[in-house]
């Protein structure tokens, strides 16, 4: 497979993470657990970004992560795996994201802060985000992940988006053509990035595409 040119250079060592908040607190042992997972995650998504999912093996993500291979197929049984979990984070960001949205905040306001709160939390840099979202949008057997990453998104926009089209003589369809079209607006972003090769920022992109999405209905 081709990669991005500005593919990051995988980190020899974990970056380092910080625990999530949870409302009730961590054990000592739950805390190293997830710092853990996370560190696993971030080193093995920069290298397989860097050298392709295909060409990487689990002796090398598991030397750059700096554990032992069996540890990492405690957390990890598959790289797959790894890219789900770092999609399940993109996942769970939108997910709080719309369940924290007030009160009369309009479906397009909702698409367009959800979708934009997920691009910060993608990498730490803007050239590994590009190489991250490179991998899994181009690797062929990586895509059931996307398409599952996707649909998640969906049915969150969707939950959240019948909540607030209650003057719609049906919510729940309202709010799925919302969701769908909000997520169709977001990879045509993704695509129109990648074709950039990721020089641009993302959010100005997504933010042309959504607009460009509702002049073009606004107009039909």
């Amino acid at each position: 497979m081709s990669f991005p040119p500005s593919s990051p250079q995988p980190n020899t060592a974990p970056p380092p993470v910080e625990a999530p908040e949870k409302d009730i607190p961590l054990s000592r042992r739950e805390t190293r657990r997830q710092e853990t997972h996370n560190a696993l995650i971030s080193a093995a998504m920069a290298l397989l970004a860097a050298k392709g999912f295909e060409e990487t093996t689990t002796d090398e993500i598991a030397q750059v992560a700096g554990v032992s291979r069996r540890t990492l197929f405690r957390y990890f049984p598959t790289k797959a795996d790894i890219v789900t979990a770092w999609a399940q984070q993109m996942t769970d960001v939108l997910r709080a994201h719309v369940a924290g949205c007030l009160p009369g905040t309009s479906p397009q306001a909702m698409l367009c802060s959800a979708l934009e709160a997920v691009v910060p939390h993608m990498a730490r840099t803007q050239p590994e985000a590009y190489a991250f979202v490179y991998l899994i949008e181009r690797t062929p057997a990586l895509l059931p992940v996307s398409l599952r990453k996707y649909a998640q998104w969906e049915d969150s926009l969707a939950e959240a988006l019948s909540h607030h089209l209650t003057n719609q003589p049906d919510s729940g369809l309202a709010a799925r053509v919302a969701a769908r079209s909000g997520i169709a607006a977001f990879r045509t972003a993704i695509d129109e990035w990648i074709r950039l090769n990721g020089r641009p920022s993302l959010v100005p992109i997504m933010r042309k595409v959504m607009a460009l999405q509702a002049r073009i209905l606004e107009d039909a």
